[in-house]
């Protein structure tokens, strides 16, 4: 039996992700048409899922983006949005609004080559956003124990899910692809011997995105 499940969707694609710029609060200014068209697709396909299985709640983090995709989410589903400021992502501090390929030269690296470093004045260091990111999740799923949620969420927060409930320590140089407007799902897993289990059920799942796809080719 299925108890508690946690539905991510990757925020559409962003201007800032196209510019390649540090997307941080004073930078990001929202999604794309792309960006847009992405979420609408993902919509949809929520929107038949939560007329069979309704969802419970809806978290979405400040940024303009998550914003953007959460109410786009939100009015499909007529589902309301809770937006909570600890699901902001990582703190860039200085790197806010800067080149990605210029803040990785700087840093000898992305977040992820020096874990326990801030890769620019005032930033997090990768390892402190997921433990910090992976105190809130725990929290949230206590919370809503037995419940389905979903997340408008930066794909670091995906991250940190998986941290989290795969047990991976800190600092692990593996990592996952998450791309703009996919699905991931975990689902707590409840057998008739009263054991417990976290179950991915599916990570970065663009099916709905295919047609959009092709209409790029095209």
């Amino acid at each position: 039996m299925i108890t508690t499940e946690l539905v991510f969707v990757r925020h559409g694609e962003a201007q800032c992700n196209v510019d390649g710029l540090v997307g941080g609060p004073r930078t990001c200014t929202g999604l794309t048409n792309r960006g847009y068209a992405q979420t609408e697709r993902v919509a949809l396909r929520l929107s038949t899922e939560h007329r069979d299985k309704p969802f419970d709640a809806l978290y979405a983090g400040p940024r303009l983006r998550l914003r953007q995709t959460g109410e786009i989410i939100s009015q499909a589903l007529n589902l309301p949005m809770s937006t909570d400021d600890r699901l902001d992502g990582p703190v860039h501090g200085a790197a806010d609004g800067r080149p990605w390929a210029e803040v990785k030269t700087a840093a000898d690296g992305g977040p992820h080559a020096h874990p326990d470093r801030p890769w620019a004045a005032g930033s997090d260091a990768w390892n402190g956003y997921l433990e910090r990111a992976g105190r809130l999740l725990r929290e949230l799923i206590d919370h809503h124990e037995g419940e389905r949620i979903l997340f408008a969420a930066h794909g670091e927060t995906v991250i940190a899910a998986h941290t989290l409930l795969l047990g991976i320590p800190l600092g692990s140089p593996a990592g996952f692809t998450v791309s703009h407007g996919s699905i991931t799902r975990w689902q707590h897993h409840l057998n008739r011997l009263g054991q417990r289990r976290w179950m991915l059920d599916r990570h970065n799942d663009t099916e709905h995105l295919a047609a959009l796809a092709q209409e790029a080719v095209a």
